[in-house]
This record gives structure tokens, C-alpha cells and sequence, in this order.
């Protein structure tokens, strides 16, 4: 079965050192337009982990593309980012996946169920 989205998603996992949560969040908002601004991308969310996950965070970034992501893993602005970044990172890993499917939920729906809720 083919790939219905084209979505490329990168998800970046983050340890963040005890203490520097809120300078983290402060500075990937500042420098989160290194990121939005490229042609390839599409949104990014910046998600911070509960309970056992105290101290990590998520970045997913939705590209149009592998090539598009692959470019911005190369550029200028994606190493400033990084370096940025970096000083408040203990440890990290990094996925990437294709979207297979993408489905809205009701409640951006205004209360209306998509047409291919059909029953």
C-alpha cells in the first residue's frame, strides 16, 4: 500500500540538563524560525515529557520531503541552531518517518465527522 500523506516527520528526543528547562524552551522558540523559514518545511511542535520524562522534550518538524529535510540537515542556519542548542542537550536521538495517513479529529472539525468516518 502507497503512502497517502508525502509527509516526511523527524523527531528529535532531548535531555535536557536539570535546572535549564525553561532557558531550552525560551531559546528553540527564539531560534525555531531557522527552521520554519525553509521552503521544505512544513510546521514543527516543541513538546515537553510528563512524569518519568521529567527534563526531556520532542521536536517534530513535518518536511515536504526527505531530500527538503536532508538539505536544512546541511545548511548554515541548521548549524547555528544547533549550536545554539546544544549547551542545554545531555543527550539526544533522532527518527525519521514517513506518514502513511493522516486523519482530522472532530474537534477541528467544528463537531463534524470527516467524510471517511462513514459507518
Amino acid at each position: 500500500m502507497a503512502a497517502t500523506s508525502g509527509i516526511f516527520r523527524v523527531m528529535l528526543r532531548m535531555n535536557i540538563h536539570p535546572g535549564m528547562e525553561q532557558e531550552f524552551e525560551e531559546t528553540w522558540h527564539k531560534v525555531g524560525h531557522a527552521i520554519t523559514e525553509h521552503p521544505a518545511n512544513l510546521r514543527q511542535w516543541l513538546s515537553r515529557g510528563e512524569g518519568e520524562e521529567d527534563g526531556v522534550y520532542y521536536v517534530v518538524s513535518d518536511w515536504v520531503s526527505e531530500p527538503g529535510f536532508r538539505e536544512f540537515e546541511q545548511s548554515p542556519e541548521h548549524l547555528d541552531h544547533r549550536t545554539r542548542l546544544h549547551p542545554f542537550r545531555a543527550s539526544a536521538s533522532m527518527v525519521t518517518m514517513n506518514v502513511v495517513y493522516e486523519m482530522t479529529g472532530r474537534a477541528l472539525l467544528g463537531g463534524t465527522p470527516s467524510p471517511s468516518a462513514s459507518r
